[in-house]
């Protein structure tokens, strides 16, 4: 039998080390990539894919080229699309909670809902946008952009786009802080997000309007939206033809 004395215990703190190391890196190379089927979350909410934050178009290039749109191709949107313009519209970009759009007294008063037509890789329905988490909650199952047009005084671009963006606001979040005034902010608001909407249509080729002709009522059975939430703007976007 040897005398060498046992030295296993100097060599164990390398070792907790290497099983560390090896764990993250099988973390990283697990991660889906960018454009594959979206994560889900349980029975009822989707990852969306992370947004990009920079494109060959400059700002003054897509305040050039934005026009409201209402007719589209056929073909449907990505799920890195939809991601993409539900992001601009009222996406997080600070670790305080500032959004993409201003908000009176950083107030957020806007939620938004979205009536998928055809999008790839997602199931027709009416999504909810949750921005804290960038994902998309299941409200309800089916295409309903047909029952949302008929709202929409029947127009055609509500039936036609691949996807419609309905933006709801809740105007206790500000009238709470500012009184009556703060359903002119709401509103200031909605205009906002909407136009961070246009802008980012142009580098991702896609074309959408602001509709605001409609019976708030029969918008809010349409999504199935709480009472508290009242549809301002829906924008149907789809492909240009």
């Amino acid at each position: 039998m040897s005398n060498a004395p046992n030295t296993w215990w100097r060599w164990w703190p390398l070792g907790l080390i290497i099983v560390v190391v090896v764990a993250i890196v099988v973390a990283l190379l697990s991660k889906s990539p960018k454009g594959h089927p979206p994560e889900s979350r349980g029975d009822r909410e989707i990852v969306l894919p992370m947004p990009r934050r920079e494109s060959d178009v400059s700002v003054e290039e897509a305040l050039q080229q934005r026009r409201s749109i209402r007719d589209y191709a056929e073909a449907p949107l990505t799920i890195v699309e939809v991601g993409q313009l539900l992001w601009a519209a009222q996406g997080i970009t600070d670790e305080r909670g500032y959004h993409t759009a201003p908000s009176a007294g950083a107030l957020y008063p806007l939620e938004l809902y979205v009536v998928v037509g055809k999008v790839e890789t997602l199931a027709p329905g009416v999504y909810h946008y949750d921005s804290h988490n960038h994902a998309l909650e299941r409200v309800a199952d089916g295409d309903r952009r047909q029952a949302l047009a008929r709202e929409a005084l029947e127009q055609d671009c509500v039936r036609q786009g691949a996807i419609d963006i309905v933006f709801t606001a809740v105007y206790e979040r500000t009238t709470a802080k500012y009184g009556q005034r703060g359903r002119q902010y709401v509103h200031m608001e909605a205009g906002h997000a909407a136009q961070n909407v246009y802008l980012q249509c142009v580098p991702l080729k896609l074309g959408a309007v602001v509709v605001g002709a409609f019976q708030d009522k029969g918008v809010q059975d349409v999504l199935e939206l709480p009472e508290e939430r009242i549809p301002l703007y829906i924008m149907p976007v789809g492909k240009l033809p």
